[in-house]
This record gives structure tokens, C-alpha cells and sequence, in this order.
């Protein structure tokens, strides 16, 4: 696995899993330019010379195809958002399009805006995203964290960004206190923009919830904090199609989420509701009706690891020649 950026703090968990199942982790020293991020992929192809390469995201994927390399490439779009919508982004896509083997978008509305911005590709699919199920299942080994946990958590998971709308869930917490003292909420999330975080921060001040608002960093004991809580909360505004969102469903802890089309598929999902997260009154409604629901058995049909990784495999098989990956 290369990538384009120096390795965070916050990865370092992450990375030891990784190599600790054979995954070698190949990072820059330094923050470079456009050319040295080219020259960082250039060496890494090099070295490896891999039969098949995967680019995911739109930068990685337009860097990679700018190389003279000759290895199948594999495009996936992943991002919530139109990327398309920068006109340097798309005239480079246009350009690099027939560059990539496969385009492949986690969700169709992926498809939908590469259809519509750019055009059609001879080989074009939807692979969504998948969690390991059996990490976040009942009876998993998930252990429950070490800090004593209270016994009506409502938990958020995600990035301090706008768009993953803590200061929603903050407001909405607000009104569920007014009926259950008793509950806490549990915000965690790499810290990618500052501002925000401190937003979020002077939020649950100016609210007098410091006692029962605890806002941390980045937790690498997701399984055992859904295990240990009573509701998950996404209000994101929008998605392409979060694994966070997968792992709270396989865990079978009472959902709420924003009503938007990435969430969709699982309205009917035992334990689910989605509501307007920007009406903290019904967004607080939803959650008090949530700690009162009993946790689900969902059936992840097409959404989990094996799922995900069957299908980028036949990808793979079908490009690459000869692929020496086992399967």
C-alpha cells in the first residue's frame, strides 16, 4: 500500500495490523510537490512492479496514470461528493479516462456523476464497500474498553469535518438530556479540521454539557465501543458509503442516521431510523427513541469483507496476466 502523504499519528495502529498481515506500508518522509508525489509512486512501482494496481481516490488515480507504466490500473471513486464539479479535476479526467482498465464507484451515484461529467467507460462497476462482520457480530472478541462505560452511551465515529455534523448531534443531545439525565455521548474522529473540532469543543461549553460530552481524538477500539454503547449517531450530510455506517449496522447497536441517499438502503433494517439530523428536535426524539431499542441481528447480504474483496479480485483476475496474487 503507497500513499501520497507522510504517515499520520493516527495511522499507526492501523499500519501495524496491516504489515502484521503481510501488507507492506509505503509512505513518503516528507510532504512533497506534484512532481515529487509522481517520483514517490514512480519508485514504489518500480520496486514492486506489481500485476495489477488499485487507485483509490481522485487524486491517487490521476497521479498514477500520468506514470509510463504499463500495469493495469483500477480507478475508484469513493468521495461523497462531485469531484467533477472542479474544472481541472474533470479536464484531467477527460484526458486520463482510457488510462484506467476499470472505473469503479462504491456507490452508483459514483457511476451516475462519471456518466454525466465525463462520459461512458468501457468497463464501469459498483463495488461497495464492506466491513469483516464477525469483528463487530455478538459474540466477536471485541473487548469492552478498559474506562468504565456509561450505561446509556449514544456514540458518534468520524472525522472532525463540517459535513459529519457533530455540532448536530451536540444540539440534539441537548434536548435528550431534558427527558434522559442519565445519558452520555461519546464523539470520536481524527481531527482534520481544526476549527471545527474547537467549534464542537466550545459548543458543548457554551451548553454546560462538559460533564456528560466526552470529545476525543481517534480510537482504534471501534468494535468494542459499539459493543459497549447504546446508539450510534450519523448525521452526515453526505456519504458516499461509509464503512463506519457498515460497521454500526454489523454490530447490531440502534442507528440514527441522516435521511440522505447513501443511507437509504438500510431504512428498513431492524434498530434504524433515519430523520432530518438538522431538526435537533426530531433528531433527539429519534435518539431517545433509540436507547430504549433493543440491538438488531441485520443480515449484511453483499456488504461485507469477503463481499468487497471477491469482487475486486474477479477485477483483478480479468486485467491483470498474469495475476500472481492467490486468491
Amino acid at each position: 500500500m503507497a500513499s501520497l502523504l507522510p504517515q499520520q499519528d493516527d495511522f499507526l495502529d492501523i499500519r501495524a495490523e496491516l504489515e502484521a498481515a503481510g501488507v507492506t506500508c509505503m509512505f513518503p518522509e516528507v510532504r512533497h510537490g506534484r512532481v515529487g508525489k509522481l517520483l514517490h509512486l514512480y519508485r514504489v512501482v518500480r520496486q514492486f512492479r506489481p500485476d495489477f494496481i488499485v487507485a483509490h481516490a481522485t487524486l491517487a488515480g490521476l497521479y498514477i496514470r500520468l506514470l509510463p507504466v504499463n500495469t493495469p490500473i483500477a480507478w475508484v471513486m469513493h468521495s461523497g461528493v462531485n469531484d467533477f464539479e472542479n474544472g481541472a479535476l474533470k479536464r484531467a479526467e477527460r484526458l486520463l479516462s482510457r488510462r484506467a482498465q476499470a472505473i469503479i464507484g462504491v456507490t452508483q451515484q459514483n457511476i451516475d456523476d462519471y456518466l454525466r461529467e465525463i462520459g461512458k467507460h468501457p468497463a464501469m462497476v459498483v463495488i461497495p464497500n464492506g466491513v469483516d462482520a464477525s469483528m463487530f457480530a455478538e459474540d466477536g472478541d471485541a473487548h469492552v474498553p478498559d474506562l468504565e462505560v456509561p450505561p446509556k452511551q449514544i456514540v458518534q465515529l468520524g472525522r472532525y469535518i463540517e459535513g459529519k455534523s457533530q455540532l448536530d448531534t451536540v444540539r440534539a443531545f441537548e434536548r435528550v438530556l431534558q427527558s434522559e439525565p442519565e445519558a452520555r455521548l461519546l464523539l470520536c474522529g481524527v481531527v482534520e479540521e481544526v476549527a471545527y473540532h474547537e467549534a464542537v469543543l466550545s459548543l458543548v461549553e457554551r451548553l454546560g454539557l462538559t460533564s456528560r460530552v466526552t470529545v476525543c481524538g481517534p480510537r482504534s477500539d471501534v468494535a468494542a465501543i459499539l459493543r459497549s454503547s447504546r446508539v450510534f449517531a450519523m448525521p452526515s450530510q453526505f456519504e458516499a458509503q461509509s464503512i463506519g455506517f457498515l460497521e454500526a449496522l454489523a454490530s447490531g447497536i440502534p442507528v440514527v442516521a441522516n435521511r440522505i441517499p447513501s443511507f437509504g438502503f438500510a431504512g428498513n433494517f431492524a434498530g434504524v431510523s433515519l430523520v432530518d439530523t438538522t431538526d435537533a428536535e426530531a433528531y433527539s426524539r429519534a435518539l431517545l427513541n433509540a436507547l430504549d431499542t433493543p440491538r438488531a441481528n441485520r443480515q449484511l447480504a453483499g456488504y461485507t469483507l469477503h463481499d468487497t474483496a471477491d469482487r475486486y479480485m474477479s477485477i483483478a483476475r480479468k486485467f491483470a496476466h498474469p495475476l500472481h496474487a492467490s486468491a
